[in-house]
């Protein structure tokens, strides 16, 4: 049959119309692109100004003040990494609610104006405990972190899945602000199984990750060379000479794509016994002009790092065992309760110039307060607390924290001996710190770091009770030595291995069960309870100057760790745990005789004994 022009005109009509409707009924498009060296969101081209926070260290209540502050700043984005043990405590059971509600986080930074950079790993390193995977995956004796281990992979893949059920709906391509996603995290810094990425990759696809995918990782040759993929964007983190690094990066990219530093270092982290970092305004500034002037697109790491709080901070390994301290002030633009820093405003001067944007009115600084004094009452000595506190297991050898189901914490290891003894008692694979006792005395501390893993002990005869009380002090989260279980592998004296243990997990998530009396023990790890009221809800800081070693808790909840070898000498208290009736517990760890603690409105940590240089 022939067709007239109106025939065509039609049957062109129609087929646009099909057309239209297939691919409307199709999975959306990505609509996050990259060109020669822009990138290109929602068909306009764009340079990514970005800061990073991660939800878990910045109290609920306070996430949009602090988004407010990223954007008066000149951010057009944020970067926030998924904490796998923040939200999969347990095997299977996920909690996205509250705290850990990062969707309502996502939503929040879009209504401030913001667009997300997602990275949820699933390892994360973020000097977090394990960098983020759950501590129960050693409970598998056998397992093989960070590779195609297939039960690794399989937990992986439940969890990355719950995950998108979560954030996939907030991807820029169904009208949410979600722009890109990293896939796992400087993988070039650990491995380079290429077949492992991509597995992550894909895993990521069939999640419904529909927008850019890159990696992330140092500008050096093994860490690109170990940690990329072909055919997805790759970024460099680095805190200098930027323009050596993106030189670097362009090595290694394989397309035409614009530049990006994924961590611009404009501060560092603090381990225990190191001297605090800082890192000056105008050498940031410097870098930052640098890149603005290039074009490139950066993330600043951290814009606002906020806290670790409880036991959630966690370790390096090089040559020893360096455990992070409790603030993840990190030198950043915001320190650790939200105030402003002279590079906040330093760095807020040049983006706004840069972006042609007006200089509005700031947020004002976060309400602070001065409680005062507080006198330590109540006592009670953590060795006669242990069964009310712990869950008492029985096991012929020592086992660690994970093959009991615990999480954090303390486990202690009680032996009855019988006969005579003498000579050292030694501790094989201690991690991380252990206080020993005979018959409920005090008679020292082993830590992972000593030359020497034993004590003296002095004869023994007859019946004794050995405890050996062991701190866990954040598990690594960086390198080769991620599989940090906690607690001991033998005890011995001399070379006679002790068997038969009652051993007791006391992850410390009942503290109300304490048992206090009126007088305080001599060297003994002791808590130690006072209260105080307060009708401000404003923020404030509990100083440690005089105690030694432990833990603070306010109205039950873990505020984190102390240890008077610095950097740190006070811990951020939020004002949204605070009641008009407020109870205090210090664990104190090793004897201090201080029974008053202040609270004020001051942070202080400027301490440390030792210095570090590391390279920005």
């Amino acid at each position: 049959m022939k067709m007239n022009k109106n025939h065509k005109t039609v049957l062109v009509i129609l087929n646009i119309i099909v057309s239209f409707l297939i691919s409307s009924c199709s999975s959306p498009k990505e609509q996050v692109r990259i060109g020669n060296d822009t990138f290109t969101i929602e068909g306009k081209d764009i340079q990514l100004i970005c800061g990073e926070m991660h939800y878990p260290r910045i109290p609920h209540e306070y996430w949009r003040d602090r988004l407010k502050r990223a954007r008066a700043m000149g951010l057009n984005t944020v970067s926030a990494y998924v904490f796998w043990n923040f939200h999969e405590r347990q095997p299977g059971e996920f909690d996205f609610s509250g705290q850990a509600d990062i969707a309502e986080f996502i939503r929040t930074a879009q209504e401030e104006g913001l667009y997300v950079i997602l990275r949820p790993g699933p390892y994360v390193c973020a000097e977090w405990e394990m960098g983020g995977l759950p501590w129960w995956l050693l409970k598998k004796r056998d397992i093989a972190l960070r590779t195609l281990d297939p039960y690794y992979m399989e937990r992986v893949g439940i969890f990355m899945k719950e995950v998108g059920k979560q954030l996939a709906p907030l991807q820029v391509n169904k009208g949410g602000n979600i722009i890109m996603v990293q896939v796992e995290n400087e993988y070039g810094s650990y491995g380079n199984d290429k077949e492992y990425l991509k597995f992550i990759a894909e895993l990521m696809r069939d999640c419904g990750v529909k927008e850019l995918l890159f990696t992330s990782d140092g500008p050096q040759d093994d860490m690109l060379s170990g940690g990329t993929l072909p055919d997805i964007l790759k970024v460099a983190n680095f805190g200098s000479r930027a323009s050596a690094s993106f030189r670097k990066l362009k090595e290694y990219q394989g397309f035409k794509a614009p530049s990006m530093c994924g961590e611009f270092w404009n501060g560092w982290f603090d381990h225990f016994g190191e001297k605090h970092h800082h890192r000056a305004a105008a050498p940031v500034v410097s870098e930052l002009k640098n890149m603005l002037r290039s074009g490139a697109s950066f993330n600043f790491y951290m814009f606002h790092g906020g806290t670790n709080f409880g036991f959630t901070a966690g370790a390096n390994h090089e040559k020893c065992y360096q455990p992070t301290i409790t603030s993840y002030d990190d030198d950043a633009l915001l320190n650790e309760w939200g105030g402003y820093t002279d590079k906040y405003y330093a760095v807020r001067k040049e983006l706004l110039s840069a972006q042609s944007l007006p200089e509005t009115e700031l947020p004002q600084e976060p309400l602070r307060q001065t409680v005062g004094d507080i006198k330590l009452t109540k006592y009670a000595a953590f060795i006669d607390n242990i069964e009310a506190l712990g869950e008492k297991h029985e096991s012929v050898s020592p086992e660690s924290m994970e093959h009991f189901g615990q999480n954090f914490g303390f486990i202690c290891y009680h032996h009855h001996l019988v006969g005579k003894y003498g000579g050292k008692l030694y501790l094989d694979g201690l991690a991380d710190r252990a206080y020993i006792f005979v018959n409920k005395e005090y008679k020292g501390v082993i830590y992972r770091n000593d030359k020497k893993q034993c004590i003296d002990l002095h004869g023994l005869s007859g019946e004794n009770d050995i405890d050996i009380l062991v701190e866990a002090m954040g598990r690594v989260n960086y390198g080769p030595h991620l599989l940090d279980r906690k607690g001991v592998d033998q005890i011995r004296i001399n070379y006679q291995v002790l068997s038969h243990w009652d051993i007791y997990t006391l992850p410390l998530d009942n503290i109300d069960k304490l048992r206090y009396t009126d007088t305080k023990g001599l060297d003994t790890p002791t808590f130690m309870r006072g209260t105080f009221k307060t009708t401000s809800r404003g923020d404030c800081f509990v100083h440690t100057a005089g105690l030694k070693k432990g833990y603070i808790f306010i109205n039950g909840f873990c505020l984190g760790r102390y240890w008077d070898i610095g950097p740190q000498e006070s811990l951020y208290i939020p004002g949204t745990i605070l009641k008009d009736e407020n109870e205090i517990v210090v664990l104190e760890l090793e004897n201090s005789l201080k029974t008053t603690v202040r609270i004020d409105d001051k942070h202080n940590i400027a301490g440390g004994k030792k210095k570090k240089f590391f390279f920005f």
